[in-house]
């Protein structure tokens, strides 16, 4: 009888242990954000929470966290601090150090992200004027961390500069586009016809703001050249107080009609909130993205 109580007692401390373990992992994996709504990924670019104290990379993960989001366009100063790099305005010591960089310090901030349920799907990392072996090292970087490829601003010298890079390391050069498509002569074609692998990072209320015409055309033309956009709402040109950010639904850009075209036609397209209009005095940065996140899941119902 002792024999088999204290058997007994044994496999109920051990299947209590099984089931304490089954409620940490699932009370943990409750935790982690989903911003994946109807088949669109919705996110942020971490820019958005540029007026935040804390701009560690930690605190920065801290906030896209809180603000219930799953992937994010990760801007690339915090990322090169967290590995290391001089505190110094000084571009020959900045390239020398990113010449000689070891990627582990990128690794472990995708390990970083990566427990907590968070995808980086773009490093916004590195410039044109760049030389050969910095611009090699911002896609080392991207690679290390994750990415699908590193963005920046669009322009036809950029593409000319970058598309052998993108094909030499086999990754994406992701282009972002402001208020270029409003200016004369403007083409997306003319730019991506440099390189398979240049593609855009299309700014949905830039777009708007500049020409007021409904992004959903370039969509519809462009979609296989888009690996992500970033949603603001904005105004448009012939607006009494015209291309102004507005708060998500008080804007003119048609938003819901862009989300719904994503989802309809299952474009595997990241959609960023970018957050640019001006913050509420009784609110942050972290509040204002998850409303805008929850205005864009009340958008694709």
């Amino acid at each position: 009888m002792i024999r088999t109580s204290y058997h007994r007692t044994l496999i109920g401390l051990a299947l209590a242990l099984v089931l304490a373990g089954a409620n940490f992992f699932s009370a943990y994996a409750q935790q982690k954000p989903n911003s994946k709504f109807k088949g669109v990924q919705v996110g942020t670019i971490t820019y958005s929470y540029r007026s935040m104290p804390d701009q560690s990379l930690e605190a920065i993960l801290d906030y896209i966290v809180k603000s219930g989001i799953n992937s994010v366009e990760l801007m690339g100063g915090p990322v090169e601090a967290f590995a290391g790099i001089p505190e110094t305005k000084d571009e020959n010591e900045l390239k020398q150090w990113r010449i000689k960089a070891g990627m582990d310090k990128f690794k472990e901030a995708a390990r970083m992200f990566s427990k907590k349920g968070v995808d980086i799907h773009i490093l916004k990392l590195g410039n044109p004027k760049w030389s050969d072996e910095e611009i090699d090292y911002a896609f080392r970087a991207a690679k290390a961390v994750g990415a699908k490829g590193i963005s920046m601003e669009i322009s036809e010298e950029t593409a000319k500069r970058m598309a052998p890079f993108a094909d030499k390391h086999k990754m994406y050069v992701i282009l972002h586009n402001h208020g270029q498509p409003g200016q004369p002569g403007f083409s997306f074609e003319k730019i991506l016809a440099h390189g398979d692998r240049l593609m855009l990072n299309f700014d949905v209320g830039h777009y708007f703001g500049a020409t007021g015409d409904n992004p959903v055309n370039v969509l519809k033309r462009l979609h296989h050249r888009i690996v992500s956009i970033h949603i603001k709402d904005k105004t448009g040109p012939k607006a009494a107080n015209p291309n102004q950010n507005q708060a998500f639904g008080s804007g003119e850009t048609p938003v819901a009609e862009i989300l719904k075209a994503i989802s309809q036609n299952k474009w595997p397209i990241f959609c960023d909130v970018e957050l640019e209009y001006t913050v509420p005095t009784d609110s942050d940065a972290v509040k204002e993205v998850g409303k805008c996140v929850q205005y864009l899941k009340a958008a694709l119902q």
